[in-house]
Formats: C-alpha cells, sequence, structure tokens
C-alpha cells in the first residue's frame, strides 16, 4: 500500500497467538502498524522503513538450534524497538545477553514493581508503583545485553522490564496487548507516541482518500467486478471501489438460498435504490442447493461453495463484457492468519477466501481495498462512508452462511427451518435492547433429532442450538451472559413457531484467542 508508511510500526511475528492484539493496541493509539512473519521481516523493513518496531511473544524458546530470530537491521537501523515476552528474549540473546530456563516459569497475573524511570514510563508509572501484568514465560532473561538496565522486577523475572535509553531500545517480559494488563495499552501508546515520535493521526479518512487514489491508480480505465455476499465486509469494499471508479464497477450479488431471512431484499434494494451501483442480482439457489446435495463434511462444503462462486463471476464477467479485476472483503485478519508465521498456508481458516489469489484461468487481478483493517476499523469506514448503522452495525455472518450453520446435509427444509428460529432468535435479541451488546449471534439447525411431547403428540425433530458471544475484533470472545428469562422466551418462541424443531440449547463455548471467525 503507498500509506505515509514511515510513519508506521512493523511488528515481528514470532508466532504468539495475541500478535494482532499488539497492532490492534498500535491502531488505538492512532499509529499504523503491520504485522510481518520474523522471516519476512527483513522485507518489509526494508519497504515500510517504519519508525519503530515491536517484537512479539511466541512459543520457541532462544535456546533452541533453530529458533527465530529478529533481522540485525533492525538493530543495526538507529529506531527504537520494544520486545515483548519472547521477543525480549531474542533481543538480549541476539544482542550479547544471555536467557536461561529450567525455571518454574512465571504465568498468568503477576505484579512489576516499578525501580527507575524510563522512557516508556513517562506520564504513566513512577518508581516504587506497583502494577498489575500478565505473564506467560517459562525461560528468562539472566544478563542483560551491553548498554541495558533493569527498570522493573517481579517475583518471578528479576528483569522484567529493562532499557537501553541510548539506543531507545526497550524489552518487557509480560504481554503488555492483552486487557489483563490494565495499563498495557498506554504502555504501548507511550512507546509509539513518545518514544517513537509519531503524531498518532492515523484517521479512517485518510484511510478512505488513501485508498481511493491507490483503487484509481491500480484499475485505471479498467473494469472491476465484485461479490457481495451480503455482509458488511463486501459491501464496504463495493461502496469505497464505487466511490473511486463508478460505473467500472459491476457487483455481483450470488442469492444461493443459504441467507437469512430478508437479507437478499435488503442487500438490492441499498445498492441499486440508495447507491446506484451497478448490480446483476443472481439467482442461484438451486444450483448450490443441489451441489451441496450429500456433502456433509464442512470442508468440502466451503469449498463447494468457494468454487460456486468464482465459477459464478467467470460467468457473470463474460456477461457484462469481460472485467479486469476480482473484488474481495479480505481483511487483515484473513491475510495473517493465511500464512503462518513459519510461512505455510492455513488450510482451514480462510479456506473460503482467496486471500492467496486466484486460479489461472481467470486472469483477472484482485483489488482488496480493506486488506489492512481490523473488522471493527471497517465498520468505522463502513459509516465514514456513509453506510446505515443497521447494515454496518450487523453481527458477522460469514461466507458459507447457512451452510456453516446446519452440521451435515444442507437441504432447503433445512434452510427455511433455520432462517425462521434465527429470526426469531435475532428479533428477541433487538427487543430485549442486546443486539449492539453483542458482536456476533446465530442458531445453529443440529444434526440430532429428539423425542418430545408437545401438546397431546409425540414429536421427533431437531435440536437447535443458539449461540452469542462478545468481542471487539473477532479475534477473541466469550460467551454474552444472557438471563433464563430470556432464553425462555425465546426457546418458547422457537418451539411453538418452527415446525420441525422441538428442542432449543444454548451453547455456552467461548472462542479462545488465535482463531479469527466464530463459526
Amino acid at each position: 500500500m503507498t500509506l505515509p508508511l514511515q510513519d508506521s510500526i512493523l511488528i515481528v511475528d514470532f508466532g504468539s497467538q495475541v500478535t494482532q492484539l499488539i497492532a490492534r493496541r498500535v491502531r488505538e493509539a492512532g499509529v499504523y502498524s503491520e504485522i510481518a512473519p520474523f522471516n519476512s521481516a527483513a522485507e518489509a523493513f526494508a519497504r515500510m522503513q517504519p519508525k519503530g518496531v515491536i517484537l512479539s511473544g511466541g512459543p520457541s524458546s532462544v535456546m533452541w538450534d533453530d529458533s527465530p530470530r529478529a533481522p540485525q537491521e533492525i538493530f543495526d537501523a538507529g529506531v527504537p524497538v520494544l520486545g515483548i515476552c519472547y521477543g525480549q528474549q531474542t533481543m538480549m540473546e541476539q544482542l550479547g545477553g544471555k536467557v536461561e530456563g529450567g525455571g518454574s516459569g512465571e504465568f498468568g497475573r503477576a505484579f512489576i514493581n516499578v525501580q527507575k524511570p524510563c522512557a516508556l514510563f513517562d506520564g504513566l508509572w513512577q518508581p516504587g508503583d506497583k502494577h498489575q501484568v500478565w505473564m506467560s514465560h517459562g525461560d528468562k532473561v539472566t544478563r542483560l545485553a551491553e548498554g541495558f538496565e533493569v527498570v522493573a522486577t517481579s517475583e518471578g523475572a528479576p528483569l522484567a522490564v529493562t532499557a537501553n535509553e541510548a539506543k531507545r531500545f526497550y524489552a518487557t517480559q509480560f504481554h503488555p496487548e492483552v486487557v489483563h494488563t490494565p495499563d498495557g495499552g498506554k504502555l504501548l501508546a507511550n512507546f509509539v507516541r513518545h518514544v517513537c515520535g509519531l503524531a498518532g493521526d492515523w484517521t479512517m479518512a485518510e484511510f478512505r482518500a488513501t485508498k481511493i487514489a491507490e483503487i484509481r491508480a491500480q484499475v485505471g480505465t479498467g473494469r472491476v467486478i465484485c461479490g457481495l455476499s451480503g455482509g458488511v465486509d463486501s459491501a464496504v469494499a463495493a461502496v469505497l471501489i464505487h466511490e473511486a471508479i463508478g460505473d467500472q464497477l459491476t457487483c455481483v450479488f450470488v442469492d444461493h438460498g443459504l441467507m437469512r431471512l430478508g437479507e437478499a431484499e435488503q442487500v438490492v434494494t441499498l445498492f441499486r435504490e440508495h447507491y446506484g451501483i451497478k448490480l446483476v442480482h443472481v439467482n442461484a439457489e438451486e444450483r448450490f442447493l443441489g451441489g451441496l446435495a450429500g456433502l456433509t463434511d464442512p470442508e468440502k462444503k466451503r469449498k463447494f461453495i468457494g468454487g460456486a462462486f468464482i465459477e459464478l463471476f467467470e460467468e457473470e464477467a463474460r456477461k457484462v463484457g469481460g472485467a479486469d479485476f476480482l473484488a474481495q472483503g479480505t481483511l487483515y485478519p484473513d491475510v495473517i492468519e493465511s500464512v503462518s508465521f513459519t510461512g505455510g498456508p492455513s488450510v482451514t481458516i480462510k479456506s473460503h477466501h482467496n486471500v492467496g489469489g486466484l486460479p489461472e484461468r481467470m486472469n483477472m487481478k484482485l483489488v482488496e481495498p480493506l486488506r489492512e483493517l481490523f473488522k471493527d476499523e471497517v465498520r468505522v469506514l463502513g459509516k465514514e462512508l456513509g453506510l446505515p448503522d443497521v447494515f454496518v452495525g450487523r453481527h458477522p455472518f460469514p461466507g458459507p452462511g447457512l451452510a456453516i450453520r446446519i452440521p451435515g446435509e444442507v437441504t432447503k427444509e433445512r434452510c427455511d427451518i433455520l432462517r425462521k428460529a434465527d429470526a426469531i432468535y435475532l428479533e428477541e435479541i433487538r427487543n430485549a435492547n442486546l443486539y449492539d451488546a453483542i458482536w456476533q449471534a446465530f442458531a445453529v439447525l443440529l444434526p440430532v433429532r429428539t423425542v418430545g411431547v408437545m401438546g397431546d403428540l409425540r414429536t421427533y425433530d431437531s435440536v437447535c442450538a443458539l449461540r452469542a458471544v462478545t468481542s471487539t475484533d473477532g479475534m477473541t470472545a466469550d460467551i454474552y451472559p444472557f438471563d433464563a428469562a430470556f432464553l425462555s422466551r425465546v426457546a418458547t418462541r422457537i418451539i411453538n413457531e418452527v415446525k420441525g424443531i422441538n428442542r432449543v440449547v444454548y451453547d455456552y463455548t467461548s472462542k479462545p484467542p488465535g482463531t479469527i471467525e466464530w463459526e
């Protein structure tokens, strides 16, 4: 991208499951950041020329022969560097210090004692202060590299925070990026704004203007075809591209029969009538449901749906006279998770996105204007572009739609049953004024049938599971704690109003860090 990368922060990823949170905290401070795996960090550093570098945590030990390292040019460039957990350890090891293992380690909540002032703490922590942090380490630094001094300690890490003020190198054994370190976000903001000297003025308005110029430069006089899924990501991408190139964009909305109740009509109305975007509405329900017949493996269902989408795009591109580019609503977590920190492909996460490129036969280049943004940032951009709140604020509904919410075989009958149950669930959430407090809620039609008694009749029908989670960025999530009265009301309505369901359960599973979608 052509954002002012000299006003950016590079984050070197050593495989921590919470590396993305570092990028989020930096962007929350108003500074643009990018993540690069350690083995491609040298290229990213040369390309970006950032004002500072953050080294992430990771599962490796610096005592392993093949453990990952930071590019030496980062330490030689004269820019500030902050090492976190493994990042601290490899910094010390590479600069002449020593790391040892074999102890009991330090995991979970801990407290550090501030020993000395340093630029990392300015205006935040003072000598003598005691602060809660989150530790996760077995190895620890036992000898400092030349020029470093200890500025904070903990019971399990006598060298918990170290600093070389002359070189502006800092290192923390704890994780400031997680919410369990209450002042961690402020500490990272202090590093990027005070230590690195960045203004913190990266805004969505700036991103919008820059990205529009980039799209115009990339596309030129070419034509773009964009697949609308009905979700926020593809919708925001389409509106942004339309603002850049107008009628050079044609959107294709594939009505595959796997959407929620009324969503197809909402998409068509918004884009045709409100924005005046050229829209091709393809009714492909029979095609998709026919291809899904007999499929029960979730990954096979995903791959069929992805392949069918590509085929349709090819057909529609030919109908409109050909297209030079295919637009996608790829997000930054998609990009990160599609390549592991060791450089290998992620074969199961995001397999329904074409993050790695398109089949050669399509002869189209990708336009991915959102690939630098996180989910919540896309919503901010949507509002910046004037998309209605009811659309921008809708819960995520990933590409496979109802197909992934119906474990086992997908049929029209099962889709219709789930659509009705899901609509009731969301209606009750809205009636209770809980929709905006929940990041994602949906119903699942389980491949289980149970015996029940309804009135004087014995039934043998399906089980419906309800999920609801809270999150800010979709990287970690926890259950939403509905009260019993709400769940009873929803279950009663679903059983009474949806033929084919005789039992409703609530899924209390939380979402661990390090994954992208809650599906």
